[in-house]
């Protein structure tokens, strides 16, 4: 029988095929969960309400308790987690150093939406290009 027919309650890690014990598993999800929020503080991810946030800071602490984590569990964990941890830790330090490019991206990218959107608002207001003289200035 096994641990799921005698537990109905048995939890089994999304992850658990890819390690060889469950804790294994549960660890990397504490990697994962951590990496997420990292992503997130930088905006590479979206909140629940698909908002983009900019947290250099809490970022920084994210990728600094990865590394922490990797400095206590140095000589615990199986080639395979070493590498695996050692590879999120230097993906989100790469990805660190690219946040700032990609938050002012997307600063000016809803910069121009908002310009946009007041344009259909308020027509008026909007842009204006006065086509009657160009025409007149080409011909001459």
């Amino acid at each position: 029988m096994s641990a799921e027919e005698k537990n109905p309650l048995h939890f089994h890690p999304p992850m658990a095929d890819m390690f060889a014990d469950e804790d294994s598993a549960r660890f990397f999800q504490i990697v994962q969960m951590l990496q997420r929020s990292t992503m997130l503080h930088m905006g590479y991810l979206p909140d629940q309400e698909n908002a983009f946030h900019y947290n250099l800071l809490e970022a920084k602490e994210g990728i600094e308790v990865l590394r922490m984590f990797q400095k206590k569990t140095l000589g615990n964990l199986t080639t395979q987690e070493t590498q695996m941890l050692r590879t999120v830790i230097s993906e989100l330090q790469m990805q660190f150093t690219k946040a700032p490019q990609l938050h002012r991206k997307r600063q000016e990218e809803q910069a121009q939406s908002e310009v946009i959107r007041e344009t259909f608002n308020k027509p008026q207001d909007g842009p204006v290009e006065d086509l009657s003289t160009s025409a007149s200035s080409e011909e001459e």
